[in-house]
């Protein structure tokens, strides 16, 4: 297989899909081709959707015919899982989902691999059944799940077809250490849940950077991290719309999560310490403003990292101002990367 390529720094999107209140799954799906057609256009490096199950507010569960439904409309940026939640599900079917997106859209397909469930312990019990299945075999589970990509030997019982000798680029995912060591020991990319899980972010990268040992897939560590972009004309309205997300997130802790709400002028005055805190620590990467602020919250944010590679979300209530958000963040890369 063709090993990746390091480069600068790249802005890549995360689209978890967002089902906003007074809407539906088939309309967020929509936007979700909207947004990848657009993204192509300003030229974002990659788009990914992610696999979460049994909650109301997120559309991008079946996220191999999710991605299908995007690729369509798209015809020069990467696409992929951000992530397959593989506890979940066979090596083999995995195989064969992505190795059917590489076969129709060759090289442009990537494969997130995460550990975690991506929904409750009903939905997990409902999709593995006898959770047999769990986060302790994920290492062997990602081993046979590279394996299925490789060119197939004369007289191989089992092969992934299509699959077999296709270029899916694989990743490993985490919000923790863990991660980072099995990244790092497989010799793959690596892209940390910054995003909504910050607290270890700097201990894994270092991890991962130090232990890093190079592959048929990747010669020198590559870092991918999570970063919550909201844009608007002034850094008020952008403020505004980061509402939306700081709402879902609390309510999602609370144990009421629903569908993305609108967003509220003034949010933060209305939380108590205890909640200001909770959203403070877990949102903490993230960028909310006007043009301006975004482009120095870009460059802080990659100076005080080193990552190769941000993967942006934005969890913006409408979607015509999503789109707006993505569009100042293009120009905002744009002129970080000029003066760099």
């Amino acid at each position: 297989m063709v090993p990746y390529i390091r480069s600068m720094t790249q802005i890549s999107v995360l689209d978890l899909a967002p089902v906003a209140e007074g809407s539906d799954a088939g309309q967020a799906l929509r936007n979700a081709r909207d947004l990848a057609e657009y993204a192509e256009t300003r030229g974002f490096h990659r788009y990914w959707m992610a696999e979460h199950h049994n909650m109301v507010g997120i559309a991008s569960a079946a996220t191999a015919v999710a991605l299908a439904h995007v690729a369509h409309g798209t015809r020069t940026i990467r696409l992929g899982a951000g992530g397959v939640m593989l506890p979940n599900h066979a090596p083999l079917l995995i195989a064969e989902q992505f190795g059917t997106l590489a076969a129709l859209y060759p090289g442009r397909i990537d494969l997130g691999l995460g550990r975690a469930p991506g929904s409750d312990h009903i939905a997990a019990r409902a999709m593995r059944r006898t959770l047999a299945s769990d986060g302790e075999s994920f290492p062997q589970d990602v081993i046979e799940l590279l394996s299925y990509f490789e060119p197939a030997a004369p007289g191989q019982a089992l092969q992934a077809v299509p699959g077999a000798g296709l270029a899916v680029e694989a990743w490993i995912l985490g919000s923790s250490t863990y991660g980072a060591q099995l990244a790092a020991m497989l010799g793959l990319p690596y892209a940390f849940a910054s995003h909504f899980a910050p607290a270890q972010m700097h201990e894994a990268i270092a991890i991962y950077r130090d232990r890093f040992r190079p592959s048929a897939r990747l010669a020198a560590p590559y870092v991918m991290l999570g970063v919550n972009v909201f844009a608007a004309g002034t850094d008020a309205e952008a403020q505004r719309l980061f509402s939306s997300l700081q709402q879902a997130f609390l309510n999602l802790r609370l144990g009421r999560p629903g569908k993305l709400p609108a967003p509220v002028q003034d949010f933060e005055a209305t939380l108590d310490p205890y909640a200001k805190a909770m959203l403070d620590n877990a949102l903490a990467c993230s960028i909310v403003g006007g043009p301006e602020r975004v482009r120095t919250g870009l460059q802080d944010f990659v100076a005080r990292t080193g990552a190769d590679e941000l993967m942006v979300t934005a969890q913006i209530y409408d979607h015509t101002a999503r789109l707006r958000s993505f569009e100042i963040l293009a120009e905002a890369n744009r002129a970080v990367s000029a003066a760099a």
